[in-house]
């Protein structure tokens, strides 16, 4: 089962975020990021999700509130 860790608009901190992951040993799925890129301006609700293994979503959480400061 895939967990959401991070839900943002912002494609920057998308990017960054799976480049935390990913060296921290954890592989993202990213959803909706063509729906976001094509609707995200007339529907803001419209987010980008990044999703990790239920397994690892702790570590994945702990290593991004390590590196981004929470501001979403």
């Amino acid at each position: 089962m895939m967990i959401e860790v991070l839900s943002t608009n912002d494609p920057v901190k998308l990017n960054f975020a799976e480049a935390v992951l990913r060296d921290a040993g954890i592989e993202p799925v990213t959803l909706d990021a063509h729906t976001a890129a094509t609707f995200g301006g007339a529907l803001p609700w419209i987010k980008r999700r990044l999703l990790v293994q239920e397994d690892v979503a702790d570590k994945a959480r702990r290593a991004l509130a390590a590196a981004m400061p929470k501001d979403e």
